[in-house]
């Protein structure tokens, strides 16, 4: 009997709820982003953001898990998680602010691609000649998009790409943590730590935060949270091979946030890559799931 039979329909229906609102707050995250990256530095940004979000979630983990979740037996790959975490953003901040939202995030999801290839050198996982098609596909994808050697080719799209590549890096070293910490925990640290290494760097480029600004801040901590833990929840709730493929929803919400705020509209070759890179990202979740039945 596979999981998701016995899984509760009501169930499914919850995780796959939870996993597009999550998905939709993330979006909303990336749109105030790019917003605010026209007046501010990403990395500013990026400290201001975790430096709401670190008391926020503290005190969530202090009343749902009392304050021994505090404490952790990882600290040192925490804190190279939170290096990883940084740079990924604010690789992917900086592509924001010459890209349209769309085609950042289309190429943000190449990160399963990268850990399906990295999971063999780093976790000694054995991946099927099917998978390793699905990487390729993906691949391709990718290349659809960026348009490496065609007239039209930015530079900035590399940016995503590599947010992607350090992305993976961070999902793949969670399983180093394993299974006895929880993930309020890990949620503390993952924006803990970045805050601390952003300090010194967005001092160093420090604009005056306008007053009509401060709230457009509030809502990137807000968001930024309710995403990555409603994401989190729906994997709890329902089996992944279900609820994945619903993180490409983010596709649909980041093209209609593009053109309701900007007037971006998608290039026919990035639709193609976008797609592309989406049929990899469902055939590696659908290769994994089965595998691991």
């Amino acid at each position: 009997m596979s999981v998701e039979s016995q899984t509760e329909p009501k169930q499914i229906s919850r995780g796959i709820l939870t996993i597009c609102a999550g998905v939709a707050f993330l979006v909303l995250n990336d749109a105030i982003a790019k917003v605010l990256t026209d007046r501010y530095d990403p990395i500013q940004i990026i400290f201001l953001r975790n430096l709401i979000a670190v008391p926020m979630i503290a005190s969530a983990v202090v009343l749902l898990r009392g304050t021994h979740a505090l404490r952790t037996r990882h600290l040192g790959l925490h804190a190279a998680r939170g290096l990883l975490m940084l740079i990924g953003a604010y690789l992917y901040f900086t592509s924001l602010s010459f890209m349209p939202l769309a085609e950042a995030t289309a190429l943000i999801f190449s990160a399963p691609i990268f850990i399906t290839a990295l999971s063999v050198p780093l976790l000694g996982e054995a991946v099927g000649w099917r998978r390793w098609g699905a990487v390729i596909l993906g691949f391709i994808g990718v290349l659809i998009v960026v348009q490496p050697g065609a007239a039209g080719f930015q530079p900035a799209a590399l940016l995503p790409v590599g947010a992607a590549f350090l992305y993976s890096l961070f999902m793949i070293t969670a399983r180093w943590i394993g299974p006895g910490e929880g993930i309020w925990t890990m949620m503390l640290f993952v924006v803990l730590f970045p805050l601390i290494y952003a300090a010194p760097f967005a001092l160093a480029v420090w604009v005056p935060v306008q007053a009509d600004d401060l709230w457009l801040f509030i809502a990137i901590a807000i968001f930024g949270s309710l995403g990555i833990t409603l994401i989190g929840q729906a994997f709890r709730l329902a089996p992944a091979a279900v609820v994945a493929p619903f993180d490409y929803t983010a596709l649909v919400w980041a093209a209609a946030l593009g053109w309701l705020i900007w007037g971006d509209l998608l290039a026919f070759w990035t639709i193609v890559g976008a797609l592309i890179i989406v049929a990899s990202g469902i055939i590696i979740v659908l290769r994994e799931a089965a595998a691991s039945q």
